[in-house]
Parts: structure tokens; sequence; C-alpha cells
């Protein structure tokens, strides 16, 4: 393949060669390859959103038992669906011959000057529903989480696609010269769609997410071995360069370049990650707010990832204010798990506690540090939970409900999104969407506009074909912005 940098160095020479490559680099066509792939690139309009959390909560939290109230559905407790509603549907585990309504125990309280109504395990983050855009008609294609998580995070339930967060990096760059440009913050026992949910798929690594731990070091390997001086360390940080410098003079791999800057971004990561990472210095109001040193209550469950989750969480939801702080562009913050298909009255409550005070003090800690405008904050998962009780095999026990694909409930903040309203509706049961369906492709759409960003034309070129977060398909929902 006959690259740009051929052409340079077989074609032109000189002084009349040098001002030629300086009159492209400040038009900015060479800034991918001139300097950092991380470097910051101008976006196709101007942005209100300069930053993004991801909040997300693995499984399918129960949108029917935390934002989307049906009084019908306790009404109809122990009923049948109208079979018309259940004829071609495929469930994960549900039987649907002998499956009845099971009615929420939750009580659904109105909420800010715009009189949000959310559940009553969601108390603090109902003190910031002003702030929010509650969105109550999302909907999906997968049923099984893989898949579905796939979509939410790569627009598509195909392997190797880039994640939000990695088209994000691509297109703009990111502002940190010390940290990566996308970060991973994991709490709970791991999401079953792992690495893919924050890879780079065919983009360069650069791109992907970088997987931060929650004790030791944030990165294994980070600090350097006994006997090795930082200046040692340096030196041979700058010999890697020269000699895969070199290379990339001969190939223009961007893999090589991808190479040059995490090596060069792990340097700088020796000093800036420890600080990051040191929560001492934060305000004891600052941890309370957030609820760093909570215990975890006692609960006999086998979902929610562990011990210490309550405090793995919230202390994630502040570093994910510190990163934002220092210029990280996306941040995912992910937790499992929301898959209740048994034990919901038990679980859902016990997760809830553990997410909703410190998910609200993220909120207003950003506002009141005044980063909430340019920060856009999401809350997130692959599916809703269906208004039928799962009795699996048969069980007359039931105590859970199914996954459901067909409608759900997901929430933004700040970033430019109009807060302080409801989008969308469902039937009365929670079931179909019935008002302002979104897709996952609509959404990504939406969340590029609010970068400045055109998801048309963020493409990558791979295989012969230009591919795009929001694939072939994609609206920006209007309704959703300020």
């Amino acid at each position: 393949m006959f690259h740009r940098r051929d052409f340079f160095t077989s074609s032109a020479s000189g002084i009349g060669a040098l001002a030629f490559v300086s009159m492209l680099r400040d038009d900015g066509l060479l800034a991918a390859e001139a300097t950092s792939p991380l470097a910051m690139r101008a976006p196709h309009f101007a942005p209100t959103a300069k930053a993004c959390i991801c909040i997300y909560l693995e499984g399918g939290p129960s949108h029917i038992d935390l934002f989307d109230p049906k009084p019908k559905l306790q009404a109809m407790h122990g009923q049948a669906l109208p079979e018309s509603m259940t004829k071609n549907v495929r469930f994960a585990f549900l039987q649907k011959a002998t499956a009845r309504i099971m009615g929420s125990r939750r009580v659904f309280k109105t909420q800010g000057g715009c009189a949000m109504e959310l559940s009553d395990l969601l108390p603090q983050l109902g003190t910031c529903a002003d702030d929010i855009t509650l969105i109550r008609s999302m909907h999906t294609d997968a049923f099984n989480h893989h898949p579905g998580q796939l979509i939410a995070n790569t627009g598509s339930q195909a392997f190797g696609r880039p994640s939000m967060g990695s088209w994000l990096t691509y297109g703009l760059g990111s502002p940190s010269k010390d940290l990566p440009g996308y970060v991973v913050l994991n709490s709970g026992r791991g999401t079953s769609g792992g690495t893919s949910n924050w890879s780079s798929g065919f983009l360069p690594t650069t791109y992907q997410g970088v997987l931060f731990r929650n004790q030791g070091e944030p990165i294994l390997n980070l600090t350097n071995p006994k006997g090795l001086s930082e200046k040692m360390q340096e030196r041979t940080v700058a010999a890697l360069r020269d000699l895969n410098g070199e290379r990339h003079e001969a190939t223009a791999d961007p893999e090589i370049a991808s190479r040059i800057a995490a090596y060069e971004l792990a340097f700088r990561m020796q000093k800036s990650a420890p600080e990051l990472i040191d929560l001492s210095k934060e305000s004891k109001k600052t941890l309370n707010d957030y609820g760093v040193n909570r215990t975890d209550p006692s609960i006999k469950a086998h979902r929610g990832g562990g011990k210490n989750v309550y405090h793995s969480f919230a202390a994630n939801c502040l570093l994910a204010r510190r990163l934002v702080e220092r210029g990280v562009r996306f941040v995912n913050l992910f937790h499992a798990s929301w898959d209740h298909h048994s034990n919901l009255d038990a679980e859902l409550p016990w997760n809830c506690k553990m997410a909703d005070q410190p998910v609200a003090a993220l909120i207003k800690d950003l506002k009141q540090r005044g980063l909430l405008d340019s920060t856009l904050v999401i809350w997130l998962s692959e599916f809703g939970r269906t208004p039928l009780g799962e009795n699996r095999g048969g069980s007359p026990n039931v105590t859970g409900r199914d996954h459901h694909p067909f409608a759900f409930s997901i929430w933004m903040a700040g970033g430019g999104i109009k807060s302080g309203q409801v989008v969308g509706k469902t039937d009365d049961f929670g079931w179909s969407v019935v008002e302002d369906p979104i897709h996952f492709n609509d959404l990504h759409a939406t969340i590029l506009h609010l970068f400045g960003m055109d998801h048309t034309k963020l493409t990558y070129r791979f295989q012969g074909r230009d591919f795009r977060l929001t694939d072939v398909a994609g609206k920006v929902v209007k309704k959703l912005l300020a």
C-alpha cells in the first residue's frame, strides 16, 4: 500500500517539502501521523459535551420497578396478558403459556419541580430529578445479555466493533496528557460481555478502554521494578520510541503509532495514576456524600458481586469525577449484576441502595464544580424486565422477571441534555413503546451529536467498507437536546 509518508519521502525534499508538510499539519491533515493518536481533533460542529461518564448496570434493571410506574400491573396481578401480546414473542427463560402478570411492590413518588415519578428505591436520585432526562421508550434487538451488551456499547450484535468510548476518542482525541482517553472502572462480579464492551474493535488499539483495578496498582506493572531508576526508565522509553519510530517510517502501520503512544503514556502515568486513585485528599464531606466508606448490608444472594461492592462502586463514582477533571474523555463504570430472574424484592433494593447515593452524589458534585454542563452522565443497561413473573421450569415460586428488550428505561444528565423531562411512553403494562421509540442506534447518534459529531460522518474504513457507531441506522433525538 502506498502511504502519504512514502510520497513525502520519495517525491519531496528540502525546504519546499518542509513547508508543504507544515501547511498540511496546520490544516490538520497530518494530525494522526505527526502527533499522538490521542491528540485533540476538531469536532464537526460546536459541541455541548466534552466528557462522558457512562454508568452501565449489567443485567437489565427492572424499569417497571424503578422508572415506569404501572398501576394496572398491580390491579391485574396473577392474571395472564392477552395472548396477542405474547403470541410470537421469544423469551430467555419464561414459559409464556403459564406466565402471569407480576405486580410491582414499589411505591412511586413525584420528584422535583418537573414532577418526575421515580421508585422509592431511588430517593437520592429523586433529588436530582430536575437535572436528568428520563427515557421510558428505549428498545433493542437482543433478548440475551452478551448480544444486548454489544448493541448497547458498540451499536451492533457482531463481535469486533468499536465501543462508544473508542469512537469518541478516535474522533476527538483526548485532552488528557497523562491518563488514557478512555478509562474503564469495574465493580461487582463482572459483565458477561467482558472486554468486548470496551474494545476498540478494528480501530487502532490506542482507542480501547483501559481497565483500572480496584486495589493495588491501578494498572498491573505500572511501577518500576527494583533497581530501575526513573532516569533509566525514561531512556528506555526514548530508545523504544526511536526504534518503533523507524519502523513506523518504513511501514506507516497505525499499530506501531499506538505502541509508541502506549509506552510514553505508561511512563507519564507512573506519576499521574497513583495521585489519581489517592482519595485521601478529598474532604470528609465528599467521601461521606459518595458513601465511599459504607459497608455492604448482609444479603443471601449470589448477585451483586461479592464483598465490598458498596465501597468499590462509590469509589468508582468518585474516581469518575476525578478522571473527568483530569481531561479523560470517556469513563465507563460497570457493575454486575442486575439480572433478577428471582429474589427481586430482596436483591433490587440491595443494588439500588448501593448505586443510588453515589450516583446522585456524582451528579451534584459535577454540578457544583461547574462540570455537569460539559459532562454527559448516562445510566444504561442492555434491556429491562418483563411485567410477567418468571416461571422457569414451570415453577410456582415466581420471585423475579425475565429479560425484556421491547421497552425499558434509561436516563441522561448534563452535557447539553434537556433536563427535568420524561421522554417516551409505554403501554399500561410496560410491555411495548407507544410514544417516541428510541433504539440504541438513535441514542448513539444523539450522544455523538452532543459531542459535536455527525454520526454519519464519523467513519473508519475496514475491509473495504466505511463503518460507523450507528452502522446504517440511527437518528438524533431532538427532544433530548437542550
